[in-house]
């Protein structure tokens, strides 16, 4: 007899959240494509009950990034479709959905490796702090482990047509109302937030079809509760990202 019984088949897939995200991105728009392409992302993961206890996370503060498994919540479909057509590849290729890392996904889930910022309890939460990801606020966290260097790290992995990181990042210029708006902010409040309105819309975070081009468009990424306006430049000089206001 095991001394602890496993749940019968038709309960072991009912998942619950072990905690939900408090992210400076507010929406879809602007969320780096992957987690690490900005190191100035910075959550906090609300732990819920019963999961909010101290010795559940006994030991966690000596990993330096964790890997979190969450569910895309705005990506629920009732239906799923088995190709997608990855940002990466301009939106023009099909690619499997399994060979992708779509959130359009058959049950929704997430994987992301996260840098480690350490646990704190504050207004009677249990909160876990975090950077370098890729959450929008309220991702439920369906689960933490810590990140193995020796075991998760695969230095000779190969994936053909996504090998390495975006290495295109376009000029980012802040005009002067934007840097009149930021230097009023509480950086307590907006931490990093010069540097981390940079990494958000200098890898161009446009859909697909409009990269590249030169537009009239204004566009607006929501970074904490902050509306961060700007428009992309195609001049004979140099391709930049204007950023307008932040406010």
């Amino acid at each position: 007899m095991p001394r602890h019984p496993s749940k019968p088949a038709t309960e072991a897939l009912t998942l619950t959240p072990i905690a939900i995200t408090r992210s400076c991105f507010q929406d879809k728009f602007g969320v780096p494509r992957q987690p690490g392409l900005t190191r100035h992302a910075r959550a906090e993961l609300i732990i819920q009950p019963p999961f909010d206890r101290e010795d559940a996370f006994r030991g966690l503060e000596t990993a330096s990034h964790l890997w979190l498994t969450f569910q895309f919540h705005e990506a629920v479909r009732a239906d799923w479709r088995p190709v997608v057509r990855p940002p990466r590849l301009g939106g023009n290729r099909k690619m499997g959905v399994f060979a992708s890392r779509s959130p359009f996904r058959p049950n929704s889930l997430g994987l992301s490796v996260v840098r480690n910022e350490g646990l704190v309890r504050k207004d009677g939460q249990l909160i876990l702090r975090i950077s370098d990801h890729d959450l929008i606020e309220g991702t439920p966290i369906l689960d933490i482990k810590p990140y193995l260097p020796f075991a998760d790290s695969v230095p000779e992995a190969t994936l053909g047509w996504a090998d390495s990181p975006p290495t295109e990042k376009l000029d980012v210029v802040f005009m002067p109302e934007a840097e009149a708006q930021i230097g009023k902010l509480p950086p307590e409040e907006y931490p990093e937030l010069r540097p981390l309105i940079e990494d958000v819309v200098a890898y161009d975070p446009r859909p697909s079809f409009r990269r590249g081009r030169e537009e009239e468009r204004i566009y607006g990424a929501h970074l904490y509760d902050l509306n961060v306006r700007f428009r992309f430049v195609n001049d004979h000089s140099r391709k930049r990202v204007e950023v307008l206001t932040v406010c």
